[in-house]
């Protein structure tokens, strides 16, 4: 019991030295190199167990909180120590640095991407096909549309012909029963004032054109009903004899050449007296215009031709087949 208690006297001091310089390389370790815990740890607890064996106390587990105070003196730690410890030890997540991204997680976030994009093209392609559809249908309509306008406009054409034809036919009916019948054709005078173009195609809409006499007889029956329409005015009436084409070359609405003339003349002197060489101001000797008066009128009181400008506005009679 003796040498027991002489034993541990002697190498128990020994013991606490040894810790205690354990303890300052530890702090040198940490403080220089970083230090070996984990392996002065492991040299104390060794060292614990063969003093535990030698001075016969029962042997325990070795506790991982065991340490050693700075006064060289065995100690165990508390919990909340060791808490602060790790709290001190564990780094906060902000200092925690972000793992770098391997080869397959760019891999894998490039196929990612690419499966959304082909499911994005496929709904693009079923909104293409269905606005592919709806322009065949527009198209399809508008090709009905298309016959059922050109059935209408033929339609219309049809119309605007039988009305044409109408026209005519009643423009001849009521020439022939209103105005004067002279042989295969008629005359029928209108009150309307037109230039000699305006009032040629008027005629011809009716189923007729601007009067063409073609002989004296002709003439001379013209003069007739023009002077019992319009008596006691002398109105001129428009003729269809005009020489657009060549200056002096007088032609009816229908090309062919006039063959006869009824110019107007100044009157004659009376007998005995001089003629003058001066022309009439009020009636001139006709045609007198040149390249400015290229259409015909005819006088209502005597039937006299006279060249007018063919945009005057005048009365006009027209001549309808029978």
């Amino acid at each position: 019991m003796q040498a027991a208690w002489l034993f541990g006297a002697l190498v128990v001091p020994q013991l606490l030295g040894f810790g205690h310089g354990a303890r300052g390389v530890e702090r040198e370790w940490e403080g220089g190199w970083g230090g070996a815990l984990e392996e002065e740890r492991e040299r104390e607890a060794l060292m614990l167990k063969h003093l535990q064996e030698a001075l016969g106390l029962p042997a325990v587990g070795v506790d991982e909180n065991l340490a050693v105070t700075p006064e060289g003196k065995l100690a165990w730690e508390t919990q909340e120590d060791q808490g602060e410890e790790e709290e001190e030890a564990t780094p906060t997540p902000s200092s925690i640095p972000s793992p770098s991204p391997t080869h397959e997680d760019t891999i894998t976030y490039i196929l990612g991407r690419l499966a959304g994009l082909d499911a994005g093209l496929h709904q693009l392609h079923v909104r293409l096909h269905s606005l592919d559809t709806r322009v065949v249908e527009l198209t399809q309509g508008l090709r009905q549309l298309r016959e059922v306008a050109g059935d209408t406009r033929d339609a219309v054409q049809v119309l605007q012909e039988a009305q044409g034809r109408a026209e005519r036919e009643h423009g001849r009916l009521e020439g022939c029963l209103k105005g004067l019948r002279l042989g295969h054709k008629c005359f029928l005078l209108s009150r309307d004032f037109e230039a000699q173009a305006a009032a040629q195609a008027r005629c011809v809409a009716r189923g007729g054109s601007l009067a063409q006499p073609a002989d004296r007889q002709q003439m001379e029956a013209l003069t007739r009903y023009l002077r019992a329409a319009l008596a006691p005015y002398n109105w001129p009436v428009w003729l269809g004899v005009h020489d657009r084409r060549a200056e002096g070359l007088y032609l009816f609405e229908n090309g062919q050449r006039v063959s006869f003339f009824a110019w107007h003349r100044a009157p004659s002197t009376e007998p005995g007296a001089q003629p003058s060489a001066a022309p009439h101001p009020l009636s001139p000797d006709q045609p007198n215009g040149g390249v400015l008066e290229n259409c015909v009128a005819q006088a209502s009181d005597d039937g006299s031709w006279w060249d007018h400008d063919c945009q005057r506005r005048l009365y006009f009679v027209c001549e309808f087949p029978f």
